[in-house]
């Protein structure tokens, strides 16, 4: 079995040499595709990478909105995907048709809509701003005085950026599954196991979870934080990959899953669809391919490419 793995990821380099492709993976993605990726990290890191690539193909190993990012940013190469079937929970929490009619019926409070990056070409591209975690801070204090926010789609991260900037904001009703997974209990639960430990949380968590954290961060500023912190454990509040990462980049420390009420650890259905064999063969076939209506590519544009002009 172990041959087998070692075969096919040797096809699978030979084929991104032979392509001309790069390989980018989220924080969220298997361990072995982390470490067969040119690129591992955040929503912006891997927007940027994305963006200013030169390879001919852009292997992106995350979901479904992550690579039509990169086709967004990128539209002469070609963007594909292991599985299209990697959706996100949050991300459909927010169809662009009702976002467009909530905005049609709402006209009259003349909203600035600034879209977590977790969300469909669609919603981006009805948007005047695209934010990730590392930036919302800096996007919500850069707004027009003068308009309201609505903030879509993520409910508890927009309500966790009013509390770092003190800027009311109208919240879109959505969420990630897997945060939510996440409770007072559960982590109150690690403390008690693990008293030494700090605990870390994901903006995506629930109020309940990020008052018990020492410290609420993107997964990119997770691991600064961790690297400079003199503590030598965590307990991670967010999906499961990111430990991978954690535990590959700083050695020396120890990191331990955060809990949820249904299980040792939080993961994500959607990201864990990729695997190596579909990685496999979306390089060998080229397929499924991301494509996106040229009209609807440029509006999105327009509010993503804001977003990495502010970052």
């Amino acid at each position: 079995m172990q041959e087998d793995r070692t075969d096919l990821t040797a096809e699978i380099l030979r084929l991104k040499r032979d392509r001309n492709a790069v390989i980018l993976a989220h924080n969220y993605q298997i361990r072995e595709i982390q470490e067969l990726a040119d690129f591992v990290g955040d929503s912006l890191g891997l927007s940027i990478k994305a963006a200013e690539t030169q390879a001919d193909v852009i292997v992106f190993c995350g979901v479904h909105f992550m690579g039509e990012t990169a086709k967004i940013l990128n539209p002469s190469r070609t963007v594909v995907i292991p599985d299209m079937d990697a959706g996100c929970s949050l991300s459909d929490s927010c169809p662009a048709e009702k976002l467009k009619s909530y905005l049609a019926e709402h006209s009259s409070k003349n909203y600035y809509v600034i879209a977590y990056i977790n969300c469909s070409a669609g919603v981006k591209a009805l948007a005047d701003v695209v934010c990730t975690i590392g930036i919302a801070v800096r996007i919500v204090e850069s707004a027009p005085k003068d308009r309201r926010i609505l903030f879509v789609p993520d409910e508890n991260l927009g309500a966790w950026v009013t509390e770092q900037t003190g800027r009311s904001m109208d919240l879109w009703k959505g969420s990630c599954y897997v945060h939510m997974e996440y409770t007072r209990d559960s982590i109150e639960s690690a403390r008690q196991k693990h008293p030494e430990a700090i605990v870390v949380a994901h903006p995506e968590c629930t109020k309940a979870v990020r008052l018990l954290a020492d410290e609420v961060c993107s997964t990119e500023k997770m691991i600064a934080y961790c690297r400079n912190s003199p503590a030598m454990a965590f307990v991670i509040a967010t999906e499961e990959g990111m430990l991978h990462r954690l535990r590959r980049e700083i050695p020396e420390k120890i990191f331990i899953p955060g809990p949820t009420d249904q299980c040792a650890c939080a993961e994500c259905r959607y990201m864990k669809k990729n695997t190596l064999e579909k990685l496999y063969l979306c390089l060998r076939d080229l397929k499924p391919e991301i494509l996106l209506e040229e009209e609807l590519r440029v509006e999105a544009e327009q509010s993503v490419r804001k977003m990495l002009e502010l970052s």
